[in-house]
């Protein structure tokens, strides 16, 4: 039971995390400077991007959550078995962010909840 907790925290972290870093970096627009100045002061904006530090925040959850999970599970199934949070993510895209998903993505993320499914086997 404990397993599937942490499984379940991994992926509903990962998948915050990267809906939270995608509103936070939308916000601060496209980055177009990769030079030491530039990095330094991209760095400075999103020190001050609450999208961005939530993401960051939700993202050490989930990285504890795993090890966490490797202490006590073998990473053969600990590290599929997190995979589920594709499907998750692609449901957030859609939903919140309003993002386009065909088809093809919606089946991708289809099956490999299906493979995750298998682990509980």
């Amino acid at each position: 039971m404990t397993v599937w907790l942490l499984v379940a925290a991994i992926i509903g972290c990962n998948a915050c995390g990267d809906l939270m870093n995608t509103l936070g970096m939308r916000r601060h627009g496209k980055v177009r400077d990769l030079n030491a100045t530039g990095i330094a002061r991209m760095l400075k904006a999103l020190a001050r991007n609450g999208y961005v530090l939530g993401g960051i925040a939700t993202m050490c959850v989930s990285f504890f959550a795993q090890m966490s999970l490797l202490s006590v599970a073998e990473v053969s199934f600990a590290v599929p078995a997190t995979a589920g949070g594709f499907l998750l993510e692609t449901v957030l895209a859609r939903v919140i962010l309003r993002e386009q998903v065909h088809w093809q993505r919606w089946l991708g993320a289809g099956v490999v909840a299906a493979g995750v499914s298998l682990l509980a086997w």
